[in-house]
């Protein structure tokens, strides 16, 4: 018993023990040391290293992340992913620590979701040292596609040869297997048929045809993108977003969601990729109900954040009703993050406002109203198939900008203050932000991309012209510039505040359906921070009894809108306005640097 303890703590043994709780089903002729072994070769790890310490928090306030696909904005002359980063370093004015490149490798379809290959960068965008050129500079996110790859991959066309590498890689069931359980987020069919050497087999495509999926039974598919980690790692990623892996693994007869194996799978990642980088991240993307989302935190040795989908659609309902009761109910039941694991909070991403999340946290004639509403403001509508073959809402595709551009009752002219009023709430939340690129440029919807791709999450993907934009973010009248200065402001402020640290404790305030408000208190309790912002169209009174400052304290609104004045007793915050309250001003400011 003493060497089984003894052999856990160190990564060999932590690997094989992954190992085991994966293949549990599939062990038979595999040696499961020399796979562990190979595992930890590619990752260029010694077995009897000792692990890592485990809780450690590798962010601070000062981290936020812009979202962005690696040309989504072009310079004639000049590679995309180098229009980045000089976008980056002429604008961001330090506020923004990281980036997410969305898949940068080349593609085939679903805008670099169905990879042809993960070693490579896109032409079209740039190459490695362009990636490396931004990692040096910022912290960089990438995706790791693994649940499925493109359908004309190398590995594909291998596959309905016979050859290698690519024989064996990908799941295949039966048109009789039970797989009226599998839950997914499309409409097509679940199994698509090809010709093989072995006859006609139906290969799983969960997303699309040209996306079929990976099948982890098979250890060399786990070789190969544990020597993809590797890589990524190489040209200095340091955070890896495990795109769709609620997926991963399948047992026909259940939902094939949310597997065991598949919460294993991450546990080694996260193992190998935190052996190999000391601050390296594992995130999780899975777009499905909040407690399953939750599941992934794992006990705080799985993914080291999960990004909050459940936010988006209770957030955008909130500003649009006026009532912020949903939003409130959801934020009082979502347990604070173990230290070494924090919440990714997002607004507006790629995709569309997910509605999965929204399941048992909305009601469903909330849900209408919030489709409804948003197709008033030029939104669509994807759906996912349900069992019964019936359709259901999946997600709404909107940019985020045209999303809050009035309420329920239409639009009105409270557009920008509303969308600021979003990123306020958002900024202040336990968790690390991420903000999509077109959200912090303004972006409108983009119908003509719409119809010239045939595809709704178009409407939010949209591409500018590097002059073009600089020319909108220099007129102090547009739009564009005005979202931007005052997103890049609340973002200053916000890294200067160690009540804003991901950690930090939060507490949900009630204050009636038109004020939402939460408290942060910074980890050595010396700040506190009172987050309260009028949701409505309408002026609101924010009685400071109902706040409970200590009186002993001098109180300052950070956000500089309001004097603090303890004898009135009363602020008035303007429609959509928020505050920032805080007892210490800029504790936790820090020099400026990464």
């Amino acid at each position: 018993m003493l060497q089984q303890v003894s052999d856990q703590m160190l990564l060999g043994g932590r690997i094989r023990h992954h190992l085991e709780t994966i293949y549990h089903d599939n062990a038979e002729g595999l040696s499961l040391d020399q796979l562990a072994d190979d595992l930890l070769a590619l990752m260029r790890l010694e077995p009897e290293t000792c692990l890592a310490p485990g809780h450690i928090n590798h962010w601070t306030q000062r981290d936020a992340l812009v979202i962005t696909y690696g040309d989504s904005i072009l310079r004639a002359g000049e590679k995309p992913l180098a229009t980045l980063k000089r976008f980056l370093d002429e604008h961001s004015d330090g506020v923004l620590s990281g980036v997410h490149i969305l898949p940068f490798y080349p593609w085939s379809s679903d805008d670099g979701f169905a990879v042809l290959d993960y070693s490579s960068v896109n032409e079209a965008l740039g190459d490695w040292s362009l990636v490396s050129a931004i990692a040096n500079d910022y912290d960089l996110m990438a995706d790791l596609v693994i649940n499925h790859c493109s359908g004309r991959s190398l590995w594909f066309e291998n596959f309905l040869q016979g050859k290698s590498p690519g024989a064996g890689y990908f799941f295949t069931a039966s048109p009789d297997d039970d797989i009226s359980a599998v839950v997914r987020p499309r409409t097509s069919p679940l199994l698509r048929e090809v010709e093989t050497p072995a006859g006609t087999e139906y290969v799983w495509c969960t997303f699309s045809h040209d996306q079929v999926d990976l099948d982890f039974r098979n250890p060399e598919v786990l070789k190969q993108f544990v020597s993809i980690l590797r890589l990524y790692l190489d040209e200095g990623v340091r955070i890896f977003r495990l795109d769709a892996v609620a997926f991963l693994w399948k047992i026909p007869g259940t939902t094939c969601l949310n597997l065991e194996e598949t919460h294993e799978v991450v546990r080694l990642l996260r193992t190998l990729v935190e052996h190999a980088r000391a601050d390296a991240l594992v995130i999780t993307e899975t777009n499905i109900p909040n407690r399953e989302n939750l599941s992934y935190f794992g006990n705080a040795n799985e993914a080291h954040c999960v990004y909050n989908f459940s936010l988006p659609p209770l957030l955008v309902n909130t500003l649009v009703t006026g009532d912020c009761s949903y939003l409130k109910r959801w934020l009082m039941s979502m347990p604070p993050a173990q230290n070494g694991t924090a919440y990714f909070n997002f607004i507006a991403s790629h995709d569309g406002i997910g509605l999965r999340p929204a399941e048992g946290l909305l009601q469903d004639e909330e849900i209408a109203t919030l489709i409804a509403t948003m197709e008033r403001f030029g939104g669509q509508v994807s759906y996912r198939a349900l069992e019964d073959g019936q359709r259901k809402p999946y997600e709404i595709n909107i940019s985020l900008f045209d999303a809050l551009q009035g309420t329920t009752a239409g639009p009105d002219e409270w557009a920008l203050e509303r969308f600021i009023c979003a990123h306020a709430i958002m900024l202040g939340l336990e968790g690390i932000p991420g903000i999509y690129l077109h959200s912090l440029l303004g972006t409108r919807n983009d119908n003509q991309r719409v119809e010239n791709t045939g595809h709704y999450r178009a409407i939010n993907r949209h591409q500018w012209d590097f002059d073009g934009l600089e020319q909108a973010l220099a007129d102090g009248t547009s739009m564009h510039h005005r979202v931007f200065a005052r997103l890049k402001q609340l973002l200053a402020i916000r890294r200067g505040q160690a009540a804003f640290h991901p950690n930090a404790t939060q507490f949900t305030l009630h204050l009636g359906t038109a004020l939402f408000g939460y408290w942060r208190q910074s980890l050595d309790r010396r700040q506190c921070i009172f987050c309260i912002s009028n949701i409505s169209p309408v002026a609101q009174p924010l009685a400071l009894s109902d706040v409970n400052l200590t009186d002993t304290e001098q109180w300052v609104d950070l956000l500089g809108d309001l004097q603090v004045d303890r004898q009135t007793g009363v602020l008035e915050l303007q429609p959509y306005q928020s505050v920032w309250l805080s007892n210490v001003p800029g504790y936790g400011l820090v020099p400026a640097g990464r």
